[in-house]
């Protein structure tokens, strides 16, 4: 029997439904699918429900991978593929192995010589970039950067050296609940020229998108992103 197919498989950012997100191909190519990957067994139940899939819930065999799964374990997780059978990956929410743990499937997938196919879908990250202004052709994602303010803002300036030198957009992430920390933090070790977008709640009803130069942020009100998931560009 050949290998099946990893299918990479974006989910919504929030509470849209699939079917207002994702194009009718990659929900066919779900609801083909009886065995998946996913971060969260009872998120990813949730989100075959609303795609729309034909077969009872308990009758879908979903693995979870996540950051406390083991190189032996996501080994593993390639045995249906090796039979034949193929897995759709799906994320919490945006694009999977995208500041994701399912990167280690893939990565084992590549390794094992296995098909795989990404599938179209909201990312975050990319949204984020679109809406910004800033620089489209040349920048980087770092994740999340350290939680500790003296921590966080030295990886702040280094970000911004890095962008004034090489003209690069920087793009990071914030646990929302400290994203006032983030801003915070921004404003007080960034140069007063150096542009800063905030991007929150991306593809939903609330979204916001403003890009300001550092000076202009001081002279405003902070944004409305307490507990909303939240991505910072900035260029220097």
């Amino acid at each position: 029997m050949s290998a099946g197919t990893l299918y990479l498989i974006p989910v919504p950012l929030g509470g849209n439904a699939p079917d207002e997100v994702l194009p009718q191909p990659v929900l066919q190519r779900v609801r083909a699918l009886d065995t998946f990957v996913a971060e969260h067994a009872k998120s990813a139940r949730a989100f075959l429900k609303a795609a729309g899939h034909p077969l009872p819930l308990q009758q879908i065999a979903i693995s979870e991978l996540n950051e406390h799964t083991r190189d032996a374990e996501v080994a593993a997780l390639l045995a249906p593929l090796r039979a034949g059978k193929d897995v759709g990956l799906v994320s919490e929410a945006g694009c999977p192995a995208v500041a994701d743990p399912g990167a280690n499937l893939v990565a084992a997938a590549q390794r094992d010589g296995t098909r795989v196919v990404p599938l179209v879908g909201p990312s975050a990250i990319l949204l984020a970039l679109m809406a910004s202004g800033l620089s489209g052709q040349n920048f980087a994602f770092h994740g999340y950067l350290p939680a500790k303010e003296d921590e966080r803002r030295q990886r702040v300036r280094l970000l911004e050296k890095q962008s004034r030198q090489e003209r690069q957009t920087q793009i990071f992430i914030e646990t929302p609940y400290r994203n006032q920390q983030m801003f915070d933090t921004l404003l007080a070790a960034c140069a007063p020229q150096t542009r800063l977008c905030i991007a929150t709640d991306l593809s939903l009803p609330a979204e916001s998108i403003a890009a300001r130069t550092i000076a202009a942020w001081q002279k405003c009100e902070a944004p409305d992103f307490d507990r909303r998931p939240t991505v910072f560009l900035l260029q220097a």
